[in-house]
């Protein structure tokens, strides 16, 4: 996993649109750049929600905000649809993202392993350096928005 004082990728992926999103595309920003596991799931529906509710606080503050998973950009489109995201969601699809910061592991669940997205944020700074990273046992989905402007 990327940790704190780490660059980076440049390139971030496509979103719900086919539209590349590039790192510097957000320079001078503070990029919350959040990786969830499945669009329309509850616990990722209430972590959406909740950014999207505290938008406009976050971009008073200087966030950008971009959600990414592994589904493909119609699964998106609809969930920015449904919950009016104002904010972009990347496909990624290939996993290219999601294995370039590190948050493609192992889970467990009901006696099955499988290979899934870890709930993970990373609160990257202006100059593109990784300066917050939260974790699945970190993240309150209700309530991440503040847990993001109290570091901030």
């Amino acid at each position: 996993m990327l940790n704190i004082g780490e660059k980076a990728p440049e390139l971030l992926g496509r979103d719900e649109n086919g539209k590349e999103l590039k790192l510097s595309d957000f320079a001078g920003k503070k990029l919350v750049l959040y990786f969830y596991p499945k669009d329309a799931t509850p616990g990722c529906t209430s972590e959406a929600c909740n950014l999207r509710d505290n938008y406009e606080r976050l971009m008073a503050k200087g966030y950008a905000v971009v959600g990414v998973s592994v589904q493909d950009e119609r699964s998106h489109q609809k969930f920015i649809e449904k919950h009016q995201l104002p904010f972009p969601l990347i496909a990624d699809t290939d996993h290219a993202l999601v294995e370039a910061f590190g948050v493609w592991q192992e889970k467990k669940m009901c006696g099955r392993t499988y290979m899934g997205t870890v709930r993970t944020t990373f609160v990257i700074d202006e100059q593109g350096i990784i300066a917050e990273v939260y974790g699945p046992k970190q993240i309150k989905v209700k309530e991440h928005a503040e847990q993001i402007l109290k570091v901030g």
